[in-house]
């Protein structure tokens, strides 16, 4: 089975392929575009750790 990869959310014209100054910035945008997702959605969770384990001691304390 063989997996494509697919960079970007739209596939490149014909004239980008030949372009590789343009294509290069393409792909770089469309990679730190899904860095930057990524990087959030694990800060969300680093955050919402963060928020349980804080309450949890109250949780505990009244045992």
């Amino acid at each position: 089975m063989t997996n494509r990869y697919s960079v970007t959310d739209q596939p490149l014209p014909s004239a980008l392929l030949h372009n590789g100054a343009e294509t290069r910035r393409q792909y770089t945008r469309a990679a730190i575009k899904g860095l930057v997702q990524r990087l959030s959605r694990k800060a969300q969770a680093v955050q919402t750790q963060a928020e349980t384990a804080i309450e949890m001691p109250g949780m505990q304390g009244s045992v």
